[in-house]
């Protein structure tokens, strides 16, 4: 009988980690995974992108697990494409939190991704997508972001940047939300409580997996709550200063196959 892998679980962030600039997932990385998973693993993606934003994309990728999605606020069944869970940011909530993060730094720009497999993300006037592949639809004022309920907020700031944007409403949001990082002109407001750790311990739960046996990969600060519930945290050598401090290794590129030269030498004895 073969002994179990000592990481039952592979968890990923997708931007900047598994997935390379294009979108794509090497050839080299395909097969790393499957060989985790022949090992025993579990692969499972863990995104701050909503479900519809990653929907067509996971299916593309043959991707039929489960996955966290839109910062943890969703859990969601890639093989029966529905949404198994879902945490939805209170919308005054999100409405106070705002006015007091521009009561501290000034005018703000802000978009929301709505809830549900088909929500659209919504955009007010002067906020700027920072990846201009994703679909977005502009609002005329910012009143019409509450129109259906959300799972985050984005905010972006005109001279700011992101890590004092996001520190700054830190500061002044308390349990209103919980403020994120998790990328280049992408500072985040979710429900209070929720983010990448969150989710992965209820993707775990479902898949009755212990996430000290979890090896994680990710490239920003919102994948930190993942790493400390993980057993193992392996950052990308293109991730953020603060992720890299906290990781027990550091990998190649997500360009340059870093989640497979882990996977390999983990799962290749």
């Amino acid at each position: 009988m073969p002994f179990p892998p000592a990481y039952s679980l592979v968890a990923t962030d997708l931007d900047g980690t598994l997935l390379r600039q294009d979108d794509t997932v090497s050839p080299r990385s395909r097969a790393a995974l499957r060989l985790a998973v022949s090992a025993g693993a579990r692969h499972l993606v863990v995104t701050g992108r909503p479900v519809p934003g990653v929907r067509e994309l996971l299916a593309g990728l043959g991707y039929e697990g489960l996955a966290v999605c839109g910062q943890g606020t969703q859990l969601y069944d890639a093989g029966a494409r529905r949404t198994v869970r879902a945490v939805t940011l209170d919308r005054e909530a999100a409405d106070a939190a705002l006015g007091k993060i521009e009561a501290q730094v000034g005018t703000v720009f802000a978009a929301v991704d709505q809830d549900g497999a088909d929500g659209r993300t919504l955009i007010e006037p002067g906020y700027r997508m920072p990846h201009a592949s994703l679909p977005a639809q502009r609002t005329r004022h910012r009143g019409e972001l509450w129109a259906a309920p959300v799972v985050k907020v984005l905010i972006r700031h005109p001279e700011l940047g992101d890590a004092a944007l996001a520190a700054a409403a830190r500061a002044v949001v308390g349990d209103l939300a919980t403020v994120t990082h998790s990328g280049p002109g992408t500072v985040e407001l979710q429900p209070y409580g929720v983010d990448k750790g969150a989710g992965i311990a209820l993707a775990a739960e479902e898949l009755g997996v212990d996430l000290a046996a979890t090896i994680a990969f990710g490239d920003m600060p919102n994948d930190l709550p993942m790493f400390h519930r993980c057993g193992y945290g392996v950052a990308m050598a293109n991730a953020h200063p603060e992720l890299r401090a906290a990781a027990d290794e550091v990998t190649l590129s997500n360009e340059d196959d870093g989640i497979a030269v882990v996977l390999e030498r983990v799962f290749g004895g």
